[in-house]
């Protein structure tokens, strides 16, 4: 909507008002960036083993031996599911004392855990998978639950765009928020299995539809260089603080029921900003609401002092606005043509491939050695020089080279891991965080990428479909992770081998640096047979408009973190 842009340019760029929505919008992240995690605390599964009942009457040591030993890749553990007969280990303890346990109990037939189990409590004391008992016989039901909390988050990527295109950014954050805070507060409460994972699919749905429509309502807010700090660097990095700030407190409060009410705290403190966060005055406009969003930049360039000009929207400009706004809800024209077809193609094939990376190395820190909490705190801190580094290479560095090099970067370090995995657990938890920050770093350059490649009348419409295989990539991501029952590596490979599907793929996308933004599908640029990302690329004819593109911000509409 470029005349908009020049219509409101009277404001400036960084204004009183500018601020004020900028650090508020960034506030109003940490609500979902602290729930994202919540799937890995609540529904952790520490170590367990068949209870031994205290009537049995059994010493420590014949307790002990009762559980089987099994090679668990190449090392020697107790069994987690199984024990041996308890009533033939009772009366072994009783008629031959003095003996190994060991060696008497070893030829005895193995049983279920039929009085339950005991866990661990070294780091948590009490967990969704504890409580509920969802493992052995049950084990199923964790991913299942985790694949319906993403689930949750699939249906919010898509309602809430609908809602905010229709009813407006502002009370669509503000129900999200609400949402979180609400179902945050219910899974605590929750009596049994099935309604925690009703609830927890309500949870999955608020939590990635407050990111959306922050990175909406900020996109459409901010303009200029503003709008390119905010949605590129600084949003994520709150996004990431907010991340960052959930394995402390997990740390802390190792009752999931209370860990849940916890995370109801930050989406509850956000409300007021209700009265300080304006409605975004693009949408009014693409709405045919003039009246409201002159009266809404009036009252923001008072606050900038500044003086508007005298009709701030012409009937001309309304008009055009809500046309472009009606064409880019066509998600057909995605498919319309050979070329834009396999752009999608491909770019859908990257972002699903990109988030089951993302979420897969959460998952699998389980499997590592050393305290989760500070393993999943490693994990979520290495995001922000990852961000930092992706808007540095946005910034001067062509898309497709920044993108190849950084997700090649994490892809050779997850591969690198089965070298290390067995032996060299500091090593192994470096290569996991190098892996993790090439695979972001690569993220963030996508996120422009995909919004050059897409024209203008459909950008909306490309980003928000993406949005959609991200969220399928990581509805698949909790069951990487039972991959590793035969065998511990193969998580590790998949995860590595999807981000170099992504990079190989991305070698026949089009470069987009310091090109013209396209605004039809005719004007985008074709798609390659082969062509190395660092090749030279032949300069637009007319520089003059080149020049002005180059001082032109995408306009990214809609979008969401992986």
């Amino acid at each position: 909507m470029q005349d908009y842009e020049e219509t409101v340019s009277f404001l400036g760029t960084w204004g009183p008002f500018q601020r004020r929505v900028f650090f508020l919008l960034c506030l109003t992240s940490i609500p979902c960036g602290y729930n994202i995690l919540s799937v890995i605390f609540l529904l952790a599964s520490p170590p367990h083993r068949c209870h031994i009942p205290a009537h049995s009457n059994l010493s420590q040591d014949w307790i002990q031996a009762s559980i089987p030993v099994q090679q668990v890749a190449g090392q020697p553990e107790r069994s987690s599911c199984s024990r041996y007969e308890l009533d033939m280990v009772q009366n072994l303890s009783t008629s031959v004392p003095g003996l190994s346990p060991e060696v008497l109990i070893s030829s005895l037939k193995q049983e279920g855990c039929k009085d339950g189990w005991t866990y661990s409590t070294e780091y948590y004391q009490s967990t969704v998978v504890t409580e509920f008992n969802l493992v052995c016989s049950d084990q199923w039901k964790q991913p299942l639950t985790s694949l319906i909390y993403f689930l949750g988050g699939l249906c919010g990527c898509f309602i809430s765009g609908q809602l905010s295109d229709r009813f407006g950014r502002k009370p669509v954050l503000f129900g999200a928020i609400i949402l979180l805070s609400v179902f945050s507060s219910a899974v605590a409460f929750a009596p049994s299995w099935p309604v925690f994972t009703v609830l927890f699919f309500m949870l999955g749905l608020g939590q990635i539809s407050c990111y959306i429509v922050v990175f909406v309502l900020g996109s459409e807010l901010l303009i200029g260089s503003t709008r390119v700090l905010f949605s590129s660097l600084c949003l994520p990095f709150v996004y990431v603080i907010a991340m960052m700030l959930l394995p402390g407190t997990a740390y802390l409060v190792t009752n999931w029921r209370h860990l849940s009410l916890i995370m109801a705290v930050p989406g509850m403190a956000c409300i007021p900003f209700w009265w300080l966060i304006p409605e975004s005055p693009r949408w009014l406009v693409s709405r045919g609401r003039l009246q409201e969003a002159e009266l809404l930049l009036r009252s923001a360039a008072l606050e900038n002092r500044v003086e508007p000009p005298h009709v701030i929207f012409l009937s001309s400009n309304v008009e055009k606005a809500i046309s472009q706004k009606v064409e880019s809800l066509s998600f057909l024209d995605l498919l319309r043509t050979t070329n834009i077809r396999l752009i999608t193609l491909m770019l859908w094939l990257i972002w699903f491939s990109s988030s089951i990376s993302y979420f897969g190395l959460s998952f699998n820190m389980s499997s590592l050695y050393g305290n989760p909490f500070l393993n999943y705190f490693l994990v979520s801190a290495v995001e922000v020089p990852a961000y930092v580094v992706s808007w540095l290479a946005a910034r001067s560095l062509p898309r497709r080279l920044s993108f190849i090099s950084f997700t090649l970067l994490g892809a050779l370090a997850l591969l690198l891991i089965q070298v290390t995995l067995h032996s060299q657990p500091a090593l192994t938890l470096a290569l996991v965080l190098l892996g993790k920050f090439g695979i972001l770093a690569g993220t963030g350059v996508l996120y422009m990428y995909t919004g050059e490649l897409s024209p203008t009348v459909i950008r909306n419409t490309a980003m928000s479909s993406c949005a959609m295989f991200s969220r399928v990539g990581s509805s698949i991501s909790p069951y990487l992770l039972q991959l590793a029952a035969f065998d511990q590596l193969l998580p590790w490979i998949v995860v590595g081998s999807l981000s170099l599907l992504s990079v190989l793929l991305c070698v026949f996308l089009p470069e987009t640096f310091r090109q013209p933004l396209p605004d039809t599908i005719q004007q985008m640029a074709l798609t390659q047979k082969f062509r190395w990302p660092w090749a030279s690329m032949t300069p637009p004819k007319d520089d003059g408009k080149l020049a002005k593109d180059q001082n032109t911000a995408p306009e990214i509409i809609c979008t969401t973190r992986l």
